[in-house]
């Protein structure tokens, strides 16, 4: 048990810092309006210098997703009226807002950076989940972008999520939205329902692929691969126009130096290989150990929070 829970250790804390600096990266300016740019229409047409000019500073992993702690700079009000008995808590990966058009009209966007995109491994469908940020991402400007019933100031909301787990010729970008029918009688002009969108990017999990035929999925597949971080900083500057500056640089620099800390120390291919074998056992000794939050053993075993919970409720019954 102690071994089991020592190596539970070394992964949390190592594949969290880890994981932390693939979102400050992905949260890099020069990443954020290039995934703009080849996502949303209302930036196609718009250069990625003018993009990175009217990003707002991102925040990563800090805006709780739950009723209550979504805004930040709600109006206080009792606390009671937005708690959720049950829910674990549940961080926003990046999020921002971004000002578009000649109006430079605001825009709210998060951008969730997600392993797989598998039902089979989530415990739950991903386009469920896209719509819940969605829906938070938009009840909770209330008090902030707009007040009482000044419903025409609600600001649209964009929720892009970076899958890796596509097959190698299954590299994709999926956009859902909201869609106008006449079911009977005339038509009306709906001029607003394109305000929420979400988008699912899928990247190959196999590293050996081919460069993708998509740019962006071409870029971000160079971004996130194991590799030396000089080679990298000289791909993405060659290969995709980045500018290499020192804070650019540097967020590179930590993210290829902990990927190579996971990877001497096993933890990644312990995860996927030798840990999946007896991972029932792990989460039971983190369990019943009552050292690890329910977030840090999410962390550790690649489970997700409603596994978790199923499973404690199950050992509740022995």
């Amino acid at each position: 048990m102690e071994t089991n829970i020592a190596q539970a250790v070394d992964i949390t804390y190592d594949r969290a810092r880890y994981d932390e600096s693939v979102k400050e990266l992905l949260a890099d300016k020069q990443i954020l309006a290039r995934i703009l740019k080849y996502t949303l229409d209302e930036f196609k047409d718009t250069d990625i210098k003018t993009i990175i000019s009217n990003i707002d500073e991102p925040e990563v992993s800090k805006v709780r997703l739950e009723p209550g702690h979504t805004n930040t700079d709600k109006i206080k009000k009792s606390s009671e009226e937005d708690s959720v008995p049950g829910e674990g808590k549940i961080f926003f990966d990046i999020r921002f807002s971004v000002y578009c058009g000649d109006d430079l009209i605001k825009v709210l966007i998060n951008i969730e950076a997600q392993k797989s995109s598998d039902v089979s491994k989530l415990g739950y469908h991903l386009d469920n989940r896209i719509i819940y940020y969605l829906g938070r991402m938009i009840s909770s400007q209330k008090e902030v972008e707009f007040t009482k019933s000044d419903y025409d100031n609600l600001k649209a909301v964009r929720s892009i999520w970076i899958c890796m787990d596509a097959g190698d010729n299954e590299d994709s970008i999926i956009r859902m939205n909201f869609t106008q029918e006449s079911i009977f009688g005339s038509s009306m002009n709906l001029p607003n329902i394109d305000k929420v969108q979400g988008v699912i990017i899928r990247l190959r999990s196999n590293e050996n692929s081919g460069e993708s035929k998509n740019a962006l999925i071409a870029m971000l597949e160079e971004l996130l691969r194991k590799e030396e971080a000089s080679i990298k900083k000289k791909h993405l500057s060659e290969r995709y126009g980045l500018e290499m500056t020192t804070d650019t640089a540097e967020k590179v620099n930590v993210m290829c130096n902990l990927s190579e800390v996971v990877l001497e120390k096993g933890i990644e291919k312990g995860i996927e290989k030798g840990i999946e074998k007896g991972i029932d056992s792990t989460i039971e000794n983190m369990l019943t150990s009552g050292s690890f939050t329910d977030e840090q053993i999410c962390v550790a075993t690649g489970r997700n929070m409603d596994y978790i919970i199923e499973f404690k409720k199950g050992l509740g019954k022995r």
